[in-house]
C-alpha cells in the first residue's frame, strides 16, 4: 500500500555542511554585488537568503535594493560551481543522510524535496557538488527568495507538489526535517508534522522544546525515520 507523504528536507546541517565554503562563497558574491568587502554577516540559522542578504546590507549601511538581491543570487550560485572541488574536499554529506534518502525513494507514495533558507539554485548546486540531486525534486521545492518567512515555504512547496502531479498534502501527510528551533517553527506554523535533527548547533533537547514532534541525534537510524514518516 502506497504512503502518501510529502517531505521537505532542510539542506545545511541537516543533510550537508560545507566546511565554511558557503560563507565565503556569500562573502565573494556580496562583494561582487555592492563594492564592498563582508566585515560582518547576518544570523543565517533557519532563516532565508532574501533576509539574511538584506540584514547584511543594512550591517554595512547600504541600502536595500531588488537589483542587489538579483545579482547576488546569479553570483552566489556560480560561485558554488565554481569552488566545486573545494567543497566536495571542505564540505560533506551528513552521516546517515545518504542511506535516508534512499531508503524513502524505495517507498511507494514518498515525494522529497527540500524547504531551505538557501536560493533555489544555490541548493541546486550544492546538492548536485554533494551527489545528493538524483534524491530529490528540486523543482516542487521551497527556497530562500519564494518568500521572507519561512513558514510560508511550506504551502508554497505544497502548491508545487500539486500543480506538477495533482497530489494534495495536508497538514498529516507533510513532513518537515530540518535541524534548528526555525526550521521547527516553520513546519509547526507552516502545517507539518515536524522531525528535528539534532546535527547542527541545536541540541534534542532546544528542538524539542521548539515544538519537534520528534527529535533524533542525526539521521543514521533510517528504520526509526521511516517509521516516524510513515507512521
Amino acid at each position: 500500500m502506497a504512503t502518501n507523504r510529502l517531505v521537505l528536507w532542510d539542506i545545511d546541517h541537516t543533510l550537508i555542511e560545507t566546511g565554511g565554503v558557503g560563507r565565503e562563497v556569500f562573502a565573494d558574491a556580496f562583494s561582487q554585488v555592492t563594492g564592498i568587502p563582508m566585515k560582518d554577516m547576518a544570523e543565517v540559522s533557519g532563516r532565508t537568503e532574501l533576509v539574511i542578504f538584506g540584514e547584511t546590507l543594512d550591517l554595512h549601511g547600504i541600502p536595500r535594493s531588488d537589483k542587489y538581491f538579483k545579482r547576488f543570487v546569479e553570483i552566489q550560485a556560480r560561485g558554488y560551481k565554481e569552488r566545486a572541488h573545494e567543497l566536495r574536499l571542505r564540505g560533506r554529506v551528513l552521516p546517515g543522510a545518504l542511506n535516508a534518502l534512499q531508503a524513502l525513494g524505495r517507498i511507494a507514495g514518498v515525494a522529497q524535496t527540500v524547504l531551505t533558507g538557501n536560493t533555489k539554485e544555490a541548493a541546486r548546486a550544492k546538492i548536485q557538488i554533494l551527489g545528493l540531486e538524483r534524491h530529490l525534486d528540486l523543482e516542487i521545492g521551497a527556497y530562500g527568495e519564494d518568500d521572507p518567512v519561512r513558514a510560508h515555504l511550506v504551502a508554497i512547496a505544497r502548491d508545487r507538489v500539486h500543480l506538477k502531479s495533482g497530489l494534495v498534502y495536508a497538514p498529516d501527510t507533510t513532513v518537515l526535517i530540518g535541524d534548528t528551533p526555525q526550521d521547527v517553527s516553520a513546519g509547526r506554523n507552516g502545517g507539518a508534522y515536524v522531525i528535528g535533527i539534532a546535527s547542527g548547533k541545536s541540541s534534542t533537547t532546544n528542538l524539542k522544546a521548539a515544538g519537534a514532534d520528534i527529535v533524533f541525534p542525526d539521521l543514521t537510524d533510517s528504520a526509526a525515520l521511516i517509521r516516524a514518516i510513515t507512521a
